[in-house]
């Protein structure tokens, strides 16, 4: 494809978006579709941060329809209580990008649900979400989901006898797990989509390596990647740059229902738009499907 650019994004006028997190990708996600026209909900944890992610779209876009909507992606009862009030709200969404992370933690942490944090947050509280948006997104025009892999994705494996690292916790192993685990639920989420003819789209997208808070959240700003991202800043693309590959997905005619999008450039780890490499392992239809079941009994939702 040519090198895309924001400048080529359709307009978004009459289309609304839920996009997870409220900060670096996700942020530059709000931006970007609210200078096209479309309702953005910025949905995250912290209000604060909610807040100010609001008021700098509404600073650089003074006519951007945005607001904020508080979920915690590591409680279900959160995740359902969002999805409620969605509901009363609306009768349809168009769009939900599947954005917000948790990276690499130093010790094992859980959710209020008891999942490993990574996974709980990363895969099963967008599984949850994407469950309980379901029927709103039926309702949507040309609706979309657009789920957040990593790189690390490739050295990914899911571990399905301790799938919450409880018997011994690798901080990076178990981020690569959860950015697996995205990836196979969105090329799964596309399958059944069509399976079923719920009129979904769903697309899977990565950022290669991008300037965001993600490294100094979570590991810390003085761990090896926390001063990696600090002190070696020139090594990571911007992250309105890295944002390219999941808008690309969210709203471009050329998007494939399936593919994978990731940079161009240097192994994928920066650059334009272009088709990812999808690891062997995210193509394993029995895995996805197990996955998926598994998804299903720990976050007690269903698609069907």
């Amino acid at each position: 494809m040519t090198k895309w650019t924001t400048s080529s994004m359709p307009s978004q006028k009459g289309r609304s978006a839920v996009i997870t997190g409220t900060g670096g990708l996700g942020l530059e996600d709000a931006l970007e579709l609210a200078r096209a026209g479309g309702e953005v909900i910025i949905a995250g944890r912290n209000q604060q941060k909610g807040a100010d992610a609001v008021a700098k779209v509404q600073a650089a876009i003074p006519a951007a329809n945005v607001r904020f909507e508080q979920v915690d992606l590591a409680s279900l009862a959160s995740i359902i209580d969002f999805a409620t009030r969605l509901k009363a709200q609306r009768k349809s969404l168009d769009l939900l990008i599947n954005n917000a992370a948790v990276m690499t933690p130093p010790n094992r942490q859980e959710t209020s649900d008891g999942f490993e944090l990574q996974l709980g947050t990363n895969h099963l509280g967008h599984f949850a979400l994407t469950a309980h948006l379901l029927p709103l997104l039926r309702n949507g025009q040309s609706a979309r989901v657009v789920t957040l892999s990593s790189v690390a994705a490739r050295d990914g494996a899911l571990d399905f006898d301790d799938l919450q690292a409880q018997r011994g916790y690798q901080t990076m192993r178990a981020y690569s797990q959860s950015k697996l685990a995205c990836l196979m639920f969105a090329i799964e989420l596309h399958r059944r989509s069509e399976a079923n003819r719920w009129g979904v789209t769903s697309i899977a997208a990565h950022p290669g390596i991008s300037r965001t808070d993600l490294l100094h959240n979570a590991p810390g700003r003085w761990s090896g990647a926390g001063m990696a991202r600090t002190f070696l800043w020139f090594l990571f693309q911007p992250a309105s740059q890295g944002a390219l590959p999941t808008l690309f997905a969210a709203t471009s005619p050329e998007a494939r229902a399936g593919a994978y999008y990731g940079p161009d450039k240097m192994n994928e780890m920066r650059g334009s738009p272009a088709l990812a490499k999808v690891p062997p392992q995210a193509q394993d239809r029995a895995a996805a499907e197990r996955l998926w079941r598994v998804s299903e009994q720990l976050t007690s939702v269903t698609f069907e």
